[in-house]
């Protein structure tokens, strides 16, 4: 019988440091029962990293089974705009229909397109850092973790520059909707945000079947697997979910990354040696993984157990909802040597904030590409760099990441 415990993971300290707790589960209470959210949480990293590749589980489940079967109760009236838009998320989607609309974006969002953005991302952040560089200091947040990747994922998508300013917004409200415990008020504001987003993308891309341009929104527009296209919601959801999820991850990964080497200057003198040396592009390759392995921007990761199944002892009910604590499984020392501490040269990192399996993230390439260019750009431009106040979290730990990160330079 699984034990039970409460993991307070809407806790201030948690959000802040959650690791000495996750060690004590992964030796303790690897796998526990929540009543309170009422889910499986699973710690370690061998049993995440199967888990994500067990087919018996999956994103989804209102295809299965039905509302009044998992004992829910009738769909929220506060939420019926986004409900509409994450219904069409291909990613929480199971095959074949996640498998369609994967090939369908395949063909638009190739390596080659991604490696093409190198030259705009380098101009892009150098125009970022050339903003605050006289002033000696800036919230590296607000200018530049932020600004990086949405310009980056705009670019790719083709959102003028006149439509930018609300994705941001639009995007810190709907993704509120994937934490623990939401209010009301986190709900209507992430369907008035989803409403307005599916409206703006919808309007592009009716220009874009009028005009085609060489972006990601005319290539869906266009693109067909079999003769299957996207319908108009899957490719309103589809952009939408390419917005939020190309950026949201990769401004955690890049402050989170800044303040741990800035808190342990052994290593920001390190990737400063590195960033001169002729083997530089490989070490910031291993290096930004590391980053990406020791604090992780996408800490949990839900899963729905899809039919009754048994795992290492468990019993799983058909309905069931597990969590995946992708943080605790990249500090497993069960499998990363040394796993609290961060080696920028660590090798093999197979770390799991990209996920496993079927729903692996597509846009791993781009945020990897982005993170080693902006710490290569930091450490070159900005080789003083220090703390000027306190980091500021995220409210979350779903996605969890900083606020605000005042710095000097």
């Amino acid at each position: 019988m699984l034990e039970k415990f409460h993991l307070d993971i809407k806790s201030r300290d948690f959000i802040a440091n959650p690791y000495p707790q996750l060690q004590e589960l992964r030796d303790n209470m690897p796998v526990f029962y929540d009543e309170q959210w009422n889910q499986v949480f699973f710690t370690r990293y061998d049993d995440i990293s199967t888990l994500l590749k067990d087919r018996r589980l999956g994103r989804s489940i209102l295809h299965i089974m039905t509302r009044e079967q998992l004992g829910w109760p009738p769909p929220d009236p506060r939420q019926v705009d986004f409900d509409k838009f994450q219904n069409k998320v291909f990613m929480d989607w199971e095959p074949p229909e996640h498998t369609r609309i994967r090939l369908l974006m395949a063909k638009a969002f190739t390596p080659r397109h991604i490696e093409s953005m190198r030259p705009k991302l380098e101009v892009t952040t150098k125009q970022l850092i050339d903003n605050v560089i006289d002033s000696g200091k800036a919230d590296f947040v607000h200018d530049i973790a932020e600004p990086l990747p949405i310009a980056m994922i705009a670019d790719l998508l083709g959102v003028p520059e006149e439509g930018r300013n609300n994705l941001r917004p639009w995007s810190a409200a709907i993704v509120k909707m994937y934490e623990q415990g939401f209010s009301e008020q986190d709900q209507d504001e992430a369907s008035t945000a989803a409403r307005d987003f599916m409206n703006y993308i919808g309007q592009l891309a009716d220009e874009r079947r009028a005009h085609p341009q060489d972006d990601l929104i005319t290539a869906l527009v266009n693109v067909e697997d079999e003769g299957k296209k996207l319908s108009e919601d899957e490719l309103r959801s589809t952009c939408i979910f390419l917005l939020n999820a190309g950026h949201e991850a990769t401004v955690n990964a890049s402050s989170l990354g800044l303040l741990n080497l800035i808190r342990n200057p052994d290593k920001f003198q390190q990737m400063k040696d590195m960033v001169d040396s002729p083997d530089c592009e490989d070490f910031l390759k291993t290096a930004t993984e590391e980053m990406l392995r020791y604090d992780s921007p996408l800490p949990m990761f839900e899963r729905w157990v899809l039919e009754d199944m048994e795992y290492n002892g468990v019993e799983l009910k058909k309905g069931t909802e597990v969590a995946l604590i992708y943080a605790s499984g990249n500090r497993d020392p069960r499998y990363f040597d040394n796993a609290d501490e961060m080696d920028l040269t660590r090798k093999d990192n197979m770390h799991l904030t990209f996920g496993m399996g079927t729903h692996y993230c597509m846009g791993a390439a781009l945020a990897r590409l982005e993170l080693q260019i902006l710490f290569k750009a930091l450490m070159k431009r900005m080789p003083n760099i220090s703390l000027n106040g306190d980091p500021v979290y995220s409210d979350g730990f779903v996605i969890r990441g900083l606020k605000s990160l005042p710095v000097a330079f």
